[in-house]
């Protein structure tokens, strides 16, 4: 239930002319809680509750965000997220509950994606987030905090994933344990890009981190017009961005659809979403480095599977959930979407080479 009252004190602290009309919620991400803000003359506004359990310093969050838009709007021939400054002249709000806020302007006449419909909007999304990292390629990522230290590391996900192990109960063991098996399976492979990035031979950028497809912004006609959701830009490396667009992109199902004969790899539309890709950083990005851009959609997938299953140890304390075994459901279905990756795995490897060309 909304508390519409407390929604419109929150954005009458932030530094804009129009009057507040009413607010919804938009339900997107497990994260956090976002509404939009319908005010009495556009633009309209969407105002985000910042979720500072899982992100520690949301000031420098912010400035991250703010950073990136700025340097975007110069460099990108997209459009960008605009923040809008509180009153304390900080690009957020802290409510006397410590709760953190940011407002940005809504982007009218948008539509997005949980499920690519066509290989045309695949080839979008791969041109919309490979421009945003050639956008941002001569940003210096050392000025970006990480907003969540470690997110993409493998190996200290193995780690909390090990722990929870060790303080999950029996039930949860007992009813994760063809899934555990899998993820203590796979860990070789899994660290190849981590021992990579430590050792130099990926080149760290700036990097957006979360490239599901739901956090591109499409015209109605189908075309690439805005990269959203920017809490998770810091240093990192573009096989991650890579991954994460193919994880959503190139699923058949959504993340916790049970029915896992439904869960199949769609070829063609990674052929779109590498193909948009490669068309904007390919000039950047070296054969080595591309050729583990396959292994990065594993990995991701990988990653996101096995955060989930340390969640569900954990007694689920990290992502919402809509009923007692939804992290669960979620890992069988990120685990079934890999067992799909490695019967075309030669072929995704093969595509890439092409469109590097």
């Amino acid at each position: 239930m909304i508390n519409e009252a407390k929604i419109k004190a929150v954005f009458n602290q932030f530094v804009t002319t129009s009057k507040f009309v009413n607010c919804k919620e938009l339900v997107s991400g497990h994260i956090n809680n976002t509404y939009l803000i319908e005010t009495k003359e556009k633009p309209f506004y969407v105002l985000q509750q910042i979720n500072h359990a899982v992100f520690k310093d949301v000031p420098n969050l912010t400035n991250n965000k703010v950073k990136v838009t700025a340097h975007l709007q110069k460099n990108s021939s997209y459009k960008s997220l605009e923040f809008v400054p509180a009153k304390s002249n900080k690009y957020y709000y802290k409510d006397s509950n410590g709760n953190y806020w940011n407002l940005m302007i809504f982007i009218d006449d948008s539509v997005t994606f949980e499920i690519v419909p066509t290989k045309e909007i695949a080839v979008e999304a791969g041109k919309i987030f490979g421009e945003f990292l050639n956008a941002t390629a001569n940003f210096d990522a050392s000025n970006l905090v990480e907003t969540i230290p470690d997110f993409h590391n493998m190996a200290f996900r193995y780690q909390q994933f090990d722990d929870a192990l060790l303080n999950a109960t029996e039930e949860r063991k007992e009813l994760a344990k063809n899934q555990i098996k899998r993820a203590l399976d796979l860990k070789e492979e899994m660290l190849i890009l981590q021992h990579l990035k430590s050792e130099g031979k990926l080149k760290t950028c700036v990097t957006h981190n979360d490239t599901k497809v739901s956090n591109a912004l499409f015209t109605k006609q189908g075309k690439g017009l805005c990269v959203i959701d920017l809490d998770t830009v810091m240093p990192g490396i573009v096989h991650f961005d890579f991954g994460d667009a193919i994880r959503t992109i190139c699923t058949t199902a959504k993340e916790d659809e049970t029915d896992l004969t439904k869960v199949t790899f769609n070829l063609e539309n990674y052929k779109g979403f590498t193909e948009g890709f490669l068309s904007e950083i390919k000039e950047s990005i070296s054969s080595f480095e591309a050729s583990y851009l396959p292994l990065g959609a594993k990995a991701i997938t990988f990653i996101m599977g096995l955060r989930m299953l340390t969640d569900f140890l954990n007694n689920d304390v990290y992502y919402k959930t809509s009923y007692p075994l939804h992290n669960l459901d979620r890992v069988k279905n990120q685990l079934k979407l890999i067992e799909e990756m490695e019967k075309v795995f030669e072929q995704m490897k093969m595509i890439v080479s092409q469109y590097l060309v």
